[in-house]
């Protein structure tokens, strides 16, 4: 059973793809220090924020974001020198990882969870992403994690696709009705033609003969179009 520790900051939650671009980014050169004025024109301000917090949660850089020894190294390496550097990284950052309280190899994902609550009081959406940081990065650092965890990630990451596949699912069918609404409130053709039918007068045999003329070329040229019938009259 895991028992509760001292709490540390809050684990990594942001895109764990973030991260990684982030660090294979400063094979470029690496600032003396990582603060808004390095990273603002790339990541927005919740997604700049919560980078930092997990380059300072895996010790990559110290509280005022000057880069450690360790990020340079984490930079540097290549194949599986970097692999042990990310697992290295790991095992001092993690508390269930430090004391070897969590076998990750037999772990449920329930374990996992609870092992992140008692760490570091996480639960619900920010665990969830906390977990998703964890097993990405265990993964890049080669590390084997019990089927039941992987088992669980994937359907947990599959879920959460479908939540939002049917909010925007949602959305584009109350977007369409009201299209759709648009579209009905037009008379259809049909009813074009009652109208024009409407306004069509009866023949008078007693109007004088240049309207009589004009009445008949409008009732030829509607004959035409299909709009009447020669019973019509």
């Amino acid at each position: 059973m895991v028992m509760e520790k001292a709490r540390k900051p809050l684990p990594p939650y942001v895109s764990y793809r973030t991260f990684r671009n982030f660090t294979d980014g400063l094979q470029m050169g690496i600032p003396d220090r990582i603060d808004r004025s390095y990273w603002g024109e790339r990541y927005s301000g919740s997604n700049g924020t919560q980078l930092m917090t997990a380059l300072r949660f895996l010790g990559l850089v110290d509280s005022g974001g000057i880069p450690t020894t360790r990020l340079r190294q984490l930079v540097a390496a290549k194949g599986m020198q970097r692999s042990e550097t990310l697992k290295q990284i790991g095992n001092s950052a993690y508390n269930f990882l430090v004391d070897r309280s969590l076998d990750l190899q037999v772990a449920t994902y329930a374990q996992l969870e609870e092992a992140f609550y008692q760490s570091y009081g996480v639960t619900g959406d920010v665990a969830r992403k906390c977990i998703k940081f964890f097993v990405s990065l265990e993964g890049d650092a080669g590390i084997s994690l019990s089927p039941f965890i992987l088992k669980k990630s994937k359907t947990t990451r599959a879920g959460s696709g479908r939540k939002k596949n049917a909010a925007r699912k949602r959305e584009r069918t109350s977007q369409n009705g009201g299209k759709l609404s648009a579209v009905r409130s037009i008379p259809d053709q049909n009813s074009w033609y009652e109208m024009v039918l409407a306004k069509f007068p009866s023949f008078d045999p007693g109007w004088p003969d240049d309207i009589k003329l004009k009445w008949f070329e409008a009732f030829e040229s509607l004959l035409k179009r299909g709009l009447v019938s020669d019973t019509t009259q």
